[in-house]
């Protein structure tokens, strides 16, 4: 089972337990959202090397062009 950890800043105390249904739940779009995330980011980072290398130029040299 997942464990959640609550932190209660004020004392200091801190509670372990059991994640609930709405947590897990919670935790399960968090997942699937940062697997999504990691995938653009990675299509895109592909993209831009391929233009890159079809332009011949290097990221710095583009960055030149840009600015």
């Amino acid at each position: 089972m997942t464990k959640i950890q609550e932190i209660n800043t004020e004392t200091q105390e801190v509670i372990t337990r059991d994640a609930n249904k709405a947590e897990l739940e919670m935790l399960k779009l968090h997942k699937e959202n940062h697997a999504k995330e990691l995938a653009d980011a990675e299509i895109k980072a592909k993209a831009k090397a391929a233009l890159l290398d079809r332009l011949g130029i290097t990221e710095d040299e583009a960055k030149l062009l840009l600015s």
